[in-house]
């Protein structure tokens, strides 16, 4: 069971007094349906509806009171209301704008009832007038599996209590190393993992990779405004994984001849779907973050799994044991901002990093983490601290003296001095330990 984080999230969920319905968001393949079956355990009794199926979808569609509708659903189900703890489960519900009206009644009248709702495209296929009850329901975010997932999935769970230890031993640094290396070749899509994880066999997931890439193209294509949008989507999810983790243009993306405005467009509707996400430069050192939607944004994809294979470069990141060194780095500083978004279940959670204000300038630092009023620069890298230099010139602007280096060394924490001469706390963090960032920002920070 390697979702075991988002169970414990739903458990948390359940237990609320003030509970309101769950909206559960991710990206197609991520796992959103088996998740909620593994929940489904913990209940009495579960409903499964798919409104993607017309009979069911109908049910929502009756003119009737609410009341009578619960009475209607549960019949559906051959379901007995009072006999113990109900979870429903509404699968696709952006096909019935009525059913996600209905949702607020779930709340008002009925909180004795569990029920999850979720949807890939949500805001992309809805009528623009129809909106989910403002107050009445709350939202999750389901993403790829996290490294703790992964070694959850691989029977390492003896490593996970480790990782959640104050220090973690240093006899155990390499191996642990070796695994995040593995992960970061793999990925965290669901059905990745749990192939690997049955096998053990990199070269037996190419296929799982290609289906995945063709069931995006052909899926999201049907959310398109036009039938020239179709193609631009398809060129886009053609590329995207190649251009990923590079700042982008929009104007002849992916070698197309494609202007810039309908690349754009394209572009916010497949942010939409949570397969990628622009993230767009700030150029501040504090809060609030103001990122500069002028500038060229870096593009983030939904799993560095599919980079790794777009790019044909499994083999490379299986053999060679420094990760930072494999295309130019960007697996490394991906797959930490993958980590990053898995540490938090939150929709709004999302991934900012930094530039030098000047125009002209070539500093550009991977993440700023925003913590206790300050932001955090993050540098992914191998090298010794003098080859910090983004890093150190942040510090120099910047009105606290913490910064993080992700890397493949131990942890540890140390004085630094910027080339300026201004001195920091520097706490190099290695890469199985990012998802830990905030407790060890806690530890240092207060």
């Amino acid at each position: 069971m390697f979702k075991r984080d988002i169970l414990v999230e739903l458990q948390k969920w359940a237990s609320k007094t003030s509970r309101k319905p769950l909206v559960l968001r991710g990206a197609r393949q991520v796992g959103k349906t088996t998740v909620v079956q593994m929940f489904s355990k913990e209940f009495d009794h579960y409903i499964y509806l798919n409104l993607e199926k017309e009979e069911q979808r109908e049910i929502f569609e009756l003119n009737y009171p609410f009341a009578d509708l619960l009475t209607a659903l549960f019949i559906f189900s051959q379901k007995k209301r009072n006999g113990g703890k109900t979870l429903i489960f509404i699968d696709e519900i952006q096909n019935s704008p009525k059913a996600i009206a209905l949702l607020r009644y779930f709340y008002e009248e009925a909180n004795d009832l569990y029920v999850i709702a979720a949807g890939s495209l949500l805001e992309n296929s809805l009528n623009r007038n129809i909106s989910f009850p403002v107050g009445r329901v709350e939202y999750m975010a389901l993403r790829p599996c996290s490294f703790r997932e992964f070694l959850y999935a691989t029977k390492n769970d003896q490593l996970i209590d480790v990782l959640e230890k104050p220090d973690v031993p240093e006899f155990l640094h390499s191996q642990l190393i070796a695994l995040f290396r593995k992960y970061a070749t793999i990925g965290g899509m669901p059905e990745v993992v749990n192939q690997y994880s049955q096998q053990l066999e990199i070269t037996e997931l190419a296929s799982i990779y290609d289906s995945l890439i063709q069931s995006y193209s052909e899926d999201i294509e049907k959310y398109a405004n036009s039938s020239a949008q179709v193609n631009y989507i398809r060129h886009i999810v053609s590329n995207v994984f190649r251009e990923a983790g590079t700042r982008v243009t929009f104007e002849k993306f992916g070698n197309s001849s494609y202007r810039s405005r309908e690349m754009k467009e394209a572009f916010l509707t497949l942010e939409k779907t949570m397969l990628l996400r622009l993230v767009y430069p700030c150029t501040t050192t504090e809060l609030p973050l103001k990122p500069s939607l002028v500038r060229k944004p870096r593009l983030h994809v939904l799993d560095t799994g599919l980079i790794n294979h777009s790019l044909k470069i499994m083999g490379e990141l299986v053999f060679n044991e420094n990760i930072n060194t494999v295309h130019r780095g960007i697996v490394a500083e991906h797959i930490i901002g993958q980590e990053l978004l898995a540490a938090n279940f939150s929709i709004s959670n999302d991934l900012h990093f930094w530039v030098r204000e000047k125009t002209d300038a070539s500093a550009e630092l991977d993440y700023i983490f925003p913590y206790l009023g300050k932001l955090i620069p993050i540098e992914v890298k191998s090298g010794s601290i003098g080859k910090l230099r983004s890093l150190h010139q942040f510090m120099d602007v910047a009105p606290h003296r913490f910064a993080v280096r992700v890397w493949q060394g131990p942890y540890s924490t140390e004085k630094a001095t910027t080339i300026a001469g201004n001195e920091f706390t520097l706490i190099n963090l290695p890469f199985y330990l990012a998802h830990r960032i905030e407790k060890e920002l806690e530890k240092i920070i207060g």
